[in-house]
């Protein structure tokens, strides 16, 4: 397959007020590509498409602001897109959201809810959407490191992620022979705003919350520029995946060699970092 082009191809991308999606704007921006931006931060996204124009006055550059979480709402801005623009270059399905809090501590709501948006939404935008992608087009599908492991705590959150991997993998088998590109993103420890955004299950005790921030702002320390670049390049090069900084790749390899007793391994190293941050 010819590598991707981005120049004067529009592009669809969620989650893009902030963090790994909005980066991801302004490097679609440098590229040439006409943005159709969603989020549901609607000052955060007006702010993100502003510098966009002010940068690159040459390209089109569209705001939705929608609830992800919200099916109904998600359908419709899903096929308003279509009418708009019946052929699409790029679709990124980026936008996710956390829920901290062991399976027993969550409620079906909160699971749900992370579910809803982490896994529906981009089977409605994808299956809306492509019969606007044709051949030569892409579609990124943004999963995690926990879409590659399944640690403690993150009952929702892998599982949200596990299952997008599972369908882009689906995905690529179906569409490669048609001439669409297919990506899954993994994203290691990146420094975005999805930790401090995250939900805790109603059943965790505060401790436990305080505990795992800590953890988290010691872990969290990529920079989300530099894990766009790295998708983008993905995307031009039509790579099937893109692990993004050692905080994926080493867990990869310890899952794959170790497929019942990582989760010790990693909780080892994860202290040690911590600690050591």
């Amino acid at each position: 397959m010819k590598d991707y082009r981005f120049a004067g191809k529009t592009a669809v991308l969620t989650g893009a007020a902030s963090g790994i999606g909005e980066q991801l704007a302004y490097g679609l921006g440098v590229r040439g590509s006409d943005l159709v931006l969603l989020d549901r931060d609607a000052d955060r996204l007006d702010a993100v498409a502003s510098t966009v124009r002010l940068r690159h006055p040459g390209i089109s550059v569209e705001t939705i602001v929608v609830d992800l979480a919200d099916r109904k709402a998600t359908l419709a801005v899903a096929e308003q897109i279509l009418a708009d623009h019946p052929r699409i270059g790029l679709l990124v399905n980026n936008a996710g959201v956390a829920l901290g809090g062991r399976f027993d501590q969550v409620t079906l709501d909160e699971f749900e809810w992370v579910m809803d948006i982490n896994f529906r939404a981009p089977v409605l935008l994808t299956h809306t959407l492509l019969p606007a992608i044709a051949a030569g087009g892409h579609l990124v599908n943004v999963s995690s490191l926990y879409g590659l492991i399944g640690p403690a705590g993150q009952s929702a959150y892998s599982s949200s992620k596990f299952a997008i991997r599972g369908l882009t993998e689906v995905l690529r088998a179906e569409l490669t022979p048609q001439g669409i590109g297919v990506t899954t993103v993994h994203p290691g420890g990146i420094r975005t705003r999805v930790a401090e955004s995250a939900r805790v299950g109603s059943g965790v005790a505060r401790t436990d919350v305080e505990a795992t921030q800590k953890a988290y702002r010691a872990l969290l320390s990529y920079p989300a520029e530099k894990a766009a670049e790295e998708i983008l390049d993905g995307v031009e090069h039509r790579r099937a995946r893109v692990l993004i900084a050692s905080s994926a790749k080493i867990p990869d390899v310890l899952a794959r060699l170790l497929p019942t007793s990582y989760p010790r391994v990693l909780d080892v190293l994860t202290k040690a970092m911590v600690k050591r941050g």
